[in-house]
């Protein structure tokens, strides 16, 4: 049935919003009539007694003293009789439904009201709004890309290298690859005979301080269970708390996913900011575990939460963030560094995780695990990445240490190799930040766009391959104030977009000085902050200068270089030990965590 509509403007000058209800309502037929937005009360009133309209939309954006103006309008309209024929309706962006009725309007219609449930109103029938649910799909930006190398030479020598590396590990075990096999027979065991086998085998590979906590749950200071009452408080939250108008970052469909880390060592403040996150548009999370995690034999089982930074990698802990967030939100576990690498990727695929971090350059300098170790352990971490299908990302190692670009971009392409050659999908993560080399050198002195874009240019010319900017992107250009953070951060995630990147890693706007606990309020900071960037700048892009080229260039025949230097030695461990892919100068020194442990 038509319905006769008057819109009124009650603003100085805004119709903007009432001009478009106005159009679509046309479109369905209905009889309107659009007043100016300079009419004074009285004369909207005047108007709105002459005739019968079933309908009297009203638009007003909300100052001070404007309720009770609102408020004096619906009087007069009263006193002159239109509430009698007429439904009034106040709409705009602080409008919500209680203030609406507080006023005197038959109906509110706020920020997140649709034009379909406007109308639905209008025409006097029920419209079915999803409320509550993210109603997603989840993203899988390795599918479209074959890891077919265009740069010969560089693929050529990559083969060399990973060829070599591959040869060397043959025969080569640890502990933690014994205890990756002994892990995986325990958690598909039924078994409870050969269960108890399996976990006496275990403990003879770990730490002490991991068999106490696993036997007689004497944890490490600050590490408890988590109790049935803090999980049952959680699941009975999420039933009441679903998101409600989920945002979409992503202004149309090519532009980067955003991943934010979660860590705090509590599962359930981690479910509970990340499902916070998801509603405002977050499509995936990283896992961050405890740094002693790395430096112990063995790892603790249950589900645990923890006093101090890092979430411990536990195989409940897993299957319970897994489980409670979306099933379009991505979940990836660390594990490319420490002495439990291929136990941690095992854990992450059985609990449902969607990918792991794994980098076997990268773990193993900077005070972290010996060379030779991770890159025995590494190896097998990805044979057991690609066997649950979970890609790996990579990521770079120029953040904090002095390691120029083209040595952690050499180290990214050779994990990439190594995935390659065993069936697993990598991602390089090469860094968008203002790192110790780049300071020294005034890399970025004249612009942040033209080095960030040259080693995507330089990527994207050597293989089909997904990249993905982190970790985080605009590290070491944020400072205290939180709206600087946010905005360094959408900066570098509109360049990311503009540049076709496949994801991001962003950081929450108090991360890297928040002196204790992530707030949610910085993360949602952060996110919104990505939004209006990605809206900004749509399908357009930024213009880089005739640096980014030299850049582009210089980049490459750097990153020979150190591959040929790589390709010389016997293995990839020892071009670690010798440097060529980060040395004392750069700030980086080979690990010590299991030196000597590897067993022929």
């Amino acid at each position: 049935m038509i319905k006769k509509i008057l819109c009124v403007p009650l603003d100085p000058v805004h119709d903007v919003g009432i001009k478009i209800i106005k159009s679509e309502l046309d479109k369905h037929g209905h009889n309107t009539h659009l007043l100016s937005p300079d009419l004074s009360m009285e004369e909207v009133v005047s108007i709105a007694s002459r005739e019968d309209y079933d309908f009297i939309l009203v638009s007003r954006t909300l100052g001070y003293g404007v309720a009770e103006l609102l408020a004096r309008f619906v009087d007069l309209l009263d006193t002159a009789g239109v509430r009698e024929k007429s439904k009034i309706v106040i709409g705009g962006k602080p409008i919500t439904s209680e203030l609406a009725a507080e006023l005197g309007f038959d109906k509110g219609f706020g920020e997140h009201s649709t034009l379909e449930e406007l109308i639905a109103y209008i025409e006097g029938r029920e419209v079915k709004i999803k409320l509550s649910g993210l109603n997603r799909e989840k993203k899988d930006f390795t599918s479209k890309y074959n890891y077919e190398f265009f740069d010969k030479e560089v693929e050529t020598l990559l083969e060399e290298i990973t060829d070599k590396t591959l040869k060397w590990a043959e025969g080569k075990t640890s502990s933690a690859i014994e205890r990756a096999k002994i892990k995986e027979d325990y958690l598909l065991s039924t078994n409870e005979q050969l269960k108890s086998v399996l976990l006496k085998k275990y403990n003879e590979l770990s730490d002490t301080v991991i068999v106490d906590a696993n036997q007689n749950r004497k944890y490490p200071n600050g590490v408890r269970s988590v109790t049935d009452e803090e999980l049952s408080s959680l699941k009975n939250y999420l039933q009441i708390s679903n998101p409600v108008n989920p945002i979409e970052i992503q202004h149309n469909e090519n532009q980067p996913a955003i991943f934010k880390f979660l860590g705090s060592g509590c599962p359930i403040l981690d479910i509970t900011h990340g499902k916070i996150c998801e509603r405002w548009g977050i499509n995936g999370f990283l896992i961050i575990n405890p740094s002693w995690e790395a430096r112990y034999e063995g790892l603790i089982d249950g589900l645990l939460t923890h006093e101090n930074d890092g979430t411990i990698t536990s195989f409940e802990n897993i299957k319970l963030m897994r489980e409670l967030l979306d099933k379009s939100t991505l979940l990836t576990v660390r594990a490319h560094r420490g002495l439990n690498t291929p136990e941690t990727v095992l854990l992450a695929g059985m609990a449902g995780a969607d990918l792991s971090k794994i980098n076997l350059v990268y773990g193993s300098l900077g005070a972290g695990t010996d060379p030779t170790r991770l890159a025995v352990d590494g190896i097998e971490a990805i044979k057991i990445s690609a066997k649950y299908g979970m890609p790996f990302d990579i990521p770079g190692n120029d953040e904090l240490s002095g390691v120029p670009a083209w040595k952690t971009l050499a180290g990214l392409l050779i994990n990439v190799m190594i995935g390659k050659k065993l069936g697993a999908k990598a991602i390089p993560k090469p860094l968008f930040c203002y790192g110790p080399h780049i300071v020294i050198n005034g890399l970025m002195k004249q612009n942040f766009i033209d080095y960030n874009s040259a080693k995507i240019k330089l990527l994207r010319s050597i293989a089909d391959m997904p990249i993905w900017p982190g970790e985080p992107i605009a590290f070491m250009t944020q400072t205290e104030e939180r709206v600087q953070s946010a905005n360094a951060t959408s900066y570098h995630s509109a360049l990311a977009a503009t540049l076709g990147a496949d994801a991001i890693t962003v950081a929450s706007t108090d991360e890297a000085y928040s002196r204790g606990p992530i707030c949610i309020t910085s993360r949602i900071d952060s996110i919104r902050a990505i939004t209006d960037a990605y809206r900004f700048v749509g399908d357009a892009s930024f213009s880089t200068t005739k640096q980014c080229d030299y850049y582009t260039e210089d980049l490459r025949v750097k990153l020979i270089s150190t591959l040929k230097t790589v390709a010389a030695k016997s293995h990839l461990a020892e071009a670690i030990y010798a440097g060529d892919l980060g040395d004392k100068e750069d700030g980086a020194y080979p690990g010590k965590f299991g030196f000597n442990s590897v067993k022929e």
